[in-house]
């Protein structure tokens, strides 16, 4: 799966007992969306993994998007 991100990208993800939260500026949020577009054309069981060594700022919390049926 292509996997593009946007120059400048920031994305942060926080959690706690009530909610996760996706924090990111313009170029992050345009990357997500990207990612997703993406995502829904793959197969079901296709995911893609964020955490903070590869795309999302420190302290984030890890997060997997995944697709069903």
């Amino acid at each position: 799966m292509d996997i593009e991100w946007e120059d400048g990208f920031k994305i942060n993800v926080s959690s706690d007992d009530h909610a996760v939260t996706i924090s990111a500026n313009k170029e992050g949020l345009l990357s997500l969306a990207k990612q997703l577009t993406t995502l829904a054309n793959e197969k079901a069981g296709a995911h893609i993994h964020y955490d903070e060594h590869n795309s999302l700022e420190d302290n984030s919390t890890p997060l997997i998007i995944g697709k069903i049926d």
